[in-house]
C-alpha cells in the first residue's frame, strides 16, 4: 500500500499533453492509422497517461496506452521485448513536437482487471523473463538512465553486482536524505552498511568460482504495477524501472506485508529459478534489497518518518548479524 498523501504532490508534466496526439507520437503509429480520440487512462503518482483510440489500414479498432515523462525512461522497452506476453509491446518513444520538455513511452494497450496475478503462474513467467532477458554486454545496470518513481536511478553499466548494486544504494541514500535531512544514525548505519552489509552478503556470490548473470529485471515489481490481462486472464506488468541486476533483486518488494504480493510467489518464484550459492544467507540478501526499496518510499514522502525508521531497523538487524563484514565470512 502506499501514502495516500502521495496524491496530494504535484504532477510535473502538463495536463495539455494528454488533449492532442502530438505529431511525433503519431509518426510512432503504423502506417495508415487514423486517430479516433485521446482521453486519460488509468492513475499515475509521477505522470500522466493516456489511452489513444484508432482505426488501422483496414478499418478496424486499435487501441495504444501512452505515458509521459519529464525526462526519458525507456525502463519499460527491454521488458516488453525480454516477455511480450508479460508485459505491453513497445510501439515507440521519443520526446513531444510541441513540448520539447516532455517524452513520451507508446505501447500496445491492454486492459487490465485490477486483480494482482495468481500465485501459481505469475512467479513462473517472471523467472522465464528473468532468464531470457540477459545482459547483452555481460553487465550491470542499463544503456539508459531508468526511473524508480519520479527519481533517476544510477544504471551505470558495471562489471559486479557489488558494484552496481553499491552505486544504487548510495544513490537513495542521497537521495532519501535530501528528502528527510540529515540524521546522525541513519549516517552510521549507512556507512556499516555499505562497508561491511554489502559486501559480506553480495561478494560471496561473485568469488570462489561463483558467477551472477545479469538479469533484466522490473525494478518495482510491487502489487500496484502488476494486474491481470482482461482478455487473456495471464499476468501483466508495467510502470518497470528496468536494469540488468541479480535475478533476486526483484523479489525485494514481496518482502514487506504491507503488499499484496508476498511470500507464496517468492516460495513459488525458486521452484523455477534458483536461490544463488550462497544459499544460506538468500534471506538476508532479500532484506538487504528492500531496504533499497524502502529508501525509495522515505524518499518520495518528506516529513513522514515512517519507512525511514523501518529502514534503520532493518539496518541494524543486518549490521547485528554481520559486524565483521566480508572478512569475517572468511574465518
Amino acid at each position: 500500500m502506499v501514502d495516500a498523501t502521495i496524491w496530494d504532490q504535484e504532477i510535473t508534466v502538463p495536463e495539455t499533453v494528454i488533449t492532442y496526439v502530438d505529431d511525433n507520437v503519431v509518426q510512432k503509429l503504423p502506417g495508415g492509422s487514423t486517430i479516433k480520440s485521446i482521453s486519460p487512462h488509468g492513475a499515475s503518482y509521477w505522470t500522466r497517461t493516456a489511452r489513444i483510440q484508432t482505426l488501422d489500414a483496414e478499418g478496424k479498432d486499435v487501441s495504444y496506452f501512452l505515458k509521459y515523462h519529464i525526462q526519458v525512461s525507456q525502463g519499460d522497452v527491454g521488458k516488453g521485448m525480454a516477455m511480450p506476453n508479460l508485459a505491453p509491446r513497445p510501439i515507440g518513444w521519443g520526446v513531444y513536437a510541441q513540448e520539447p520538455d516532455v517524452y513520451f513511452f507508446l505501447c500496445a494497450f491492454r486492459d487490465m482487471t485490477g486483480d494482482i496475478p495468481d500465485p501459481s503462474s505469475f512467479p513462473r513467467m517472471l523467472a522465464v523473463m528473468h532468464k531470457n532477458g540477459v545482459s547483452p554486454t555481460g553487465k550491470f545496470g542499463f544503456p539508459v538512465t531508468t526511473y524508480h518513481g519520479r527519481f533517476p536511478q544510477d544504471t551505470t553499466k558495471c562489471d559486479t553486482w557489488e558494484e552496481s548494486f553499491s552505486r544504487s544504494m548510495s544513490r537513495f541514500f542521497e537521495l532519501e536524505e535530501e528528502s528527510q535531512g540529515f540524521d546522525e544514525e541513519m549516517a552510521q548505519l549507512r556507512k556499516a552498511l555499505m562497508e561491511k552489509v554489502i559486501p559480506r552478503l553480495l561478494r560471496p556470490m561473485e568469488t570462489e568460482g561463483r558467477k551472477i548473470i545479469p538479469s533484466l529485471v522490473h525494478g518495482d515489481l510491487w502489487d500496484g504495477n502488476a494486474s491481470v490481462d482482461a482478455a487473456t486472464g495471464l499476468p501483466i506488468i508495467f510502470d518497470a524501472c528496468s536494469s540488468y541486476a541479480h535475478h533476486e533483486y526483484e523479489l525485494a518488494p514481496w518482502r514487506p506485508t504491507r503488499h499484496k504480493i508476498g511470500k507464496p510467489y517468492v516460495t513459488e518464484y525458486v521452484k523455477h529459478f534458483p536461490i544463488s550459492e550462497p544459499a544460506e544467507d538468500f534471506d538476508d540478501r532479500n532484506a538487504l534489497y528492500c531496504v533499497r526499496f524502502n529508501l525509495c518510499s522515505s524518499a518520495l514522502y518528506p516529513g513522514n518518518l515512517r519507512f525511514r525508521n523501518i529502514v534503520k531497523e532493518e539496518m541494524k538487524n543486518l549490521i547485528e548479524k554481520f559486524p565483521a563484514g566480508y572478512e569475517g565470512n572468511l574465518t
